[in-house]
């Protein structure tokens, strides 16, 4: 379980950049399209926990093979 606390924080420091990402270009450039990003991001963690299935974690899967699988769709 100590492998998975760093796969763990890994997609929550990229969810979280993906946030604040969309809020600075909002921010910067005014233009509320960059909203999307966030939208995005947050409708895949709604949906997340009924599919099994999250972006970040099925990269973060293979990148880390020795982990164990997290929301691998089973």
């Amino acid at each position: 379980m100590e492998e998975n606390k760093s796969k763990i924080r890994a997609h929550d420091a990229i969810v979280g950049i993906l946030y604040l990402i969309s809020a600075g270009l909002t921010f910067y450039t005014a233009n509320l399209s960059f909203l999307w990003i966030a939208v995005g991001v947050g409708a895949l963690q709604i949906i997340s926990p009924l599919t099994k299935f999250c972006p970040v974690y099925f990269v973060l899967n293979m990148l880390m093979p020795k982990t164990q699988p997290i929301q691998n769709g089973k």
